[in-house]
């Protein structure tokens, strides 16, 4: 099967999202279909190897030609050559190192004008989009999110070719963006997302949430986790004093706060004496004042030689980093709709202790690799850290369970798996 990802990339941090379409992708290949990925907005960047090919084809929609777009009539009619310009690899990653190019708060006109794309100041970038389609038509286009679905109406009708999306966690964005764009938003969506031949979300929590908001109760949403490449996850040692890790952007929206007054409650008011915090993840210009006031409350709190930060970390540093840990936790305030770091913990044979909340149970039950508590308390989260940290046979066995069921349940092989039996059905028209 011919088969083509249309995945949004972000130019300077790794996406959990562009991740697990590039591991699906690879592993689609190896299966002996013919695989391609085309990014949109702004470059993939991924702390593994690319789909071959990946990072030579054009960037779609590229994020300084739509600004640009959306601002003066100009550039609506510019050469191509100039537009090739301007989606330099290079020139579009400083943009983004520099600029908020995937901030909510700022972007509720253009995720309003990608789902009114034939109503758009953009015409000239679905115009590529469908000229490169036409000469290399694929079986089966897969979006990345459900926020592309404006694209979906003049794609069928122009190539006739059958249209999977995957939702990933849309509604935070949506609701941090400002009015009228919110509303709007929603309701494109519930116009443009019944079009697609098929809907898939990561977790049954998603789905049902996404059911809900959309007021799509009719429409099938296919629950399809995401999987991972398991190679190189694997326990690396864990002598010395136990090593508590949390591997996600450094904002507060994913917990980290909760992390780090867990961690002082665990030293400070329940007396463990000597366990350490990693924290690793992806740290942008617009987290780096929040990370800068994590650190001095860790600082005052007398903490800060017992704290590791690791920012940006390559997959490689990732495996080992998750490798030495002891327990994983991101007490994540949001309605996650799934959480890729969770599955790469157990898949390291790490217990995590997640929030009672969103996609988390699911992992739990699937896995029996960790253990849940109240959401947003961190006395609590502390608490149960130190429950575990106190049996430590306990918390092998439950490492070494959650690892087999995670290299079973979540391996990109899995996925794949269950990607090609929708996808087929999708294909043949066969319901």
């Amino acid at each position: 099967m011919k088969i083509t990802f249309l995945s949004p990339g972000t130019g300077s941090y790794y996406c959990g999202a562009c991740m697990r379409d590039n591991a699906l992708a690879k592993a689609l290949h190896r299966a002996g279909n013919e695989v391609e990925m085309l990014p949109m907005y702004l470059p993939l960047s991924l702390d593994e190897e690319v789909l071959e090919g990946a990072l030579d084809k054009p960037v779609f929609f590229g994020g300084i030609n739509v600004f640009l777009q959306q601002k003066s009539a100009i550039f609506r009619h510019t050469p191509a050559w100039v537009d090739r310009m301007l989606n330099n690899t290079t020139l579009l990653k400083g943009a983004a190192a520099r600029s908020h190019m995937t901030s909510a708060r700022t972007h509720g006109k253009l995720a309003l004008e990608m789902l009114r794309l034939e109503h758009s100041h953009l015409t000239k970038e679905l115009e590529k989009l469908v000229a490169y389609l036409e000469a290399n038509k694929p079986d089966l286009l897969v979006l990345s999110t459900a926020l592309q679905a404006g694209m979906i109406r003049t794609l069928k009708e122009r190539l006739g070719v059958k249209v999977l999306c995957f939702f990933q966690g849309e509604d935070t964005f949506i609701d941090g963006l400002p009015e009228p764009y919110c509303e709007g938003v929603w309701q494109e969506l519930r116009e443009r997302l019944p079009e697609a031949d098929g809907l898939a979300a990561p977790s049954r929590f998603y789905a049902g949430l996404m059911k809900e908001r959309l007021g799509l109760a009719d429409v099938e949403i296919e629950v399809m986790p995401n999987g991972i490449d398991v190679e190189g996850y694997a326990p690396t040692g864990r002598s010395g004093a136990p090593k508590i890790g949390y591997l996600a952007r450094m904002m507060r929206a994913k917990g980290m706060e909760v992390l780090v007054e867990a961690f002082i409650h665990l030293r400070k008011e329940l007396g463990h004496p000597d366990a350490k915090l990693h924290i690793a993840g992806t740290a942008t210009r617009e987290n780096q004042d929040f990370v800068w006031e994590m650190q001095d409350k860790l600082d005052r709190a007398g903490l800060a030689e017992e704290v590791e930060w690791h920012s940006n970390i390559s997959r490689h540093e990732k495996e080992e980093f998750l490798g030495g840990l002891t327990l994983f936790s991101v007490p994540v305030l949001y309605p996650e709709a799934f959480g890729l770091y969770v599955a790469e913990a157990l898949a390291s044979g790490v217990p995590v202790v997640q929030p009672e909340a969103a996609a988390f149970p699911e992992f739990i039950e699937a896995t029996g690799g960790g253990v849940l508590v109240p959401p947003g308390d961190a006395e609590a989260l502390a608490r149960k850290w130190k429950e575990l940290l106190e049996r430590p046979e306990e918390v092998k066995a439950m490492g070494e369970r959650g690892r087999r069921a995670a290299l079973a349940v979540y391996s990109v092989e899995t996925m794949q798996e269950r990607f090609m039996t929708l996808a087929e059905k999708l294909v043949s028209g066969v319901q």
